[in-house]
């Protein structure tokens, strides 16, 4: 059962949802059992949307409004709630971000959206929207850049990224761009602000071929894991599930070179895109 907290229900809808939540159910006499079974809801599950630790979702609000006598309260709230500049399977997966003290994650194919610099962002929003107009492009690529904010504290949280080589090789942008993009990852691993691991290609097979991987421990909450593809994703908090992804990215860390070894690396193939950009 996720432990009650503060929440202040003028931060936010998702606040002011697991406030009115709790504050209506204990009004039932209910248990968040009780309350979640009719649902197929855990009571743990309950008390995450209660302790704001979790995302409400609109067939829920629905259901809390028929159960509670809520008279649409949840539903309402919860449409506010939806309103992120980011795609739904995504903005739950970023709000565990800004809370998380360790963020581990392992990129098979692009930078990773916390350390894109303007330029790659762009071309790889263009990549997914080649007829989009600018001005969507635009605003894809402020929001990434957005989330970088949380490097500007130089402690918190804890940031470890496992790069595949071909993130390294996939020229995305072209070759200037590739280059300061990579010099950027330079910077944040010689200012210890990150640690980076580069995965070789002579690795061969290995335990995350099937995607990417993060996963965000928190100081009074469970671990979570996050998995993604085409247009989806999903946020893990079975504690089976998030234990074995766990396992796949310690195994990806066994596989991969040592983060001076990777820095070497890096900074080897930064060199080589500016060789090649300088030829154009």
């Amino acid at each position: 059962m996720a432990r009650p907290r503060k929440l202040d229900p003028s931060s936010s809808p998702r606040a002011l949802l697991g406030a009115e939540l709790r504050h209506r159910r204990e009004r039932a006499g209910l248990s968040q059992s009780e309350l979640g079974e009719p649902f197929f809801l855990s009571g743990s599950f309950i008390g995450q949307l209660e302790s704001g630790v979790r995302r409400m979702q609109m067939d829920q609000a629905i259901q809390f409004d028929k159960a509670l006598s809520a008279d649409g309260f949840f539903v309402r709230n919860c449409a506010a709630l939806g309103k992120s500049k980011y795609p739904e399977h995504f903005a739950e997966a970023l709000e565990a971000e800004t809370r998380a003290t360790k963020i581990k994650q392992y990129a098979p194919q692009l930078i990773p959206g916390l350390l894109q610099t303007e330029a790659y962002a762009r071309a790889v929003f263009r990549a997914y929207q080649p007829t989009a107009v600018d001005s969507v492009i635009e605003e894809l690529v402020v929001a990434r850049l957005d989330r970088t904010q949380l490097l500007a504290d130089p402690t918190q949280p804890m940031l470890w990224f496992v790069l595949d080589e071909a993130v390294l090789r996939r020229a995305v942008g072209g070759p200037q761009v590739m280059a300061t993009a990579l010099r950027h990852i330079d910077k944040l691993m010689t200012q210890h602000r990150i640690i980076t691991q580069v995965l070789p290609l002579s690795s061969g097979a290995h335990a995350a071929l099937a995607g990417p991987l993060k996963l965000m421990s928190f100081a009074d909450e469970p671990p979570l894991a996050y998995v993604d593809g085409m247009g989806i994703g999903h946020l893990q908090d079975d504690p089976g599930t998030v234990r074995q992804c766990e396992l796949t990215y310690d195994l990806v860390v066994a596989s991969a070179l040592s983060p001076a070894a990777s820095l070497a690396l890096i900074q080897s193939v930064a060199e080589d895109y500016d060789h090649e950009a300088q030829e154009y």
